[in-house]
């Protein structure tokens, strides 16, 4: 077992538990559109070129939207947790653990936070370490914040300093720092700002300016 696939089976569970009508952090997405972008994700190579926008988005929503109204909910979280087929980039070997860590981490989240009464659940250590260490991948969907941001860990301490370990994940002032673990530092900086329990300290004009602005990946 890797972390993504424990991830990976984590969601499902809860995605049969809670049926595709459920809510979900992703605006506008049950339970059934996520499972549907999963699967697209993986076994739809022609279209998952589009998930992140550009010329074939268009293209890929009506894939995933094809998907979620004629593929049945179950069969979507069977395809999910077979894994990806041996064809699909995803497939070859140490790309699943490299690549969905932190997507069916996030997803996973998404789920959860979705509907009310949720609470914030202890990740191993183990997997806090490999959200941490690809936490690098923020300084590209934050390079458009107005203010400079910084993370700092909360749950462990530098072994060196004594110190919180931090990330520059933009280098310009004025400079807002993000504590939090390092599950909660991934939401917030995948923009799932509201849901993520974390601390932004700074002065409050820097504070207001990274509050107001939007982003998500």
């Amino acid at each position: 077992m890797t972390l993504a696939r424990d991830e990976r089976l984590a969601l499902c569970a809860l995605l049969d538990e809670t049926g595709p009508d459920a809510p979900t952090l992703c605006e506008g997405w049950t339970t059934r559109d996520l499972a549907a972008h999963l699967v697209l994700r993986e076994n739809r190579m022609d279209a998952g070129i589009g998930i992140l926008g550009g010329p074939l988005a268009g293209y890929t929503r009506r894939v995933q939207r094809r998907l979620s109204e004629q593929v049945s909910f179950s069969d979507l979280v069977t395809t999910i947790r077979n894994g990806p087929p041996r064809l699909s980039p995803f497939g070859l070997p140490g790309v699943d653990e490299r690549a969905n860590v932190v997507e069916f981490y996030v997803h996973h989240e998404d789920v959860r936070r979705g509907s009310p009464g949720w609470a914030e659940r202890k990740v191993t250590p183990a997997l806090a370490d490999a959200l941490w260490r690809r936490l690098s991948m923020a300084r590209m969907v934050l390079r458009k914040a107005p203010v400079g941001v910084e993370f700092a860990r909360d749950d462990v301490t530098d072994p060196g300093t004594g110190g919180r370990l931090r990330i520059t994940a933009k280098a310009r002032t004025p400079v807002v720092t993000v504590t939090g673990t390092p599950g909660e530092l991934t939401l917030w900086a995948l923009g799932r700002t509201a849901a993520a329990q974390v601390r932004l300290d700074g002065s409050e004009p820097a504070v207001g300016r990274l509050t107001e602005a939007r982003w998500r990946l």
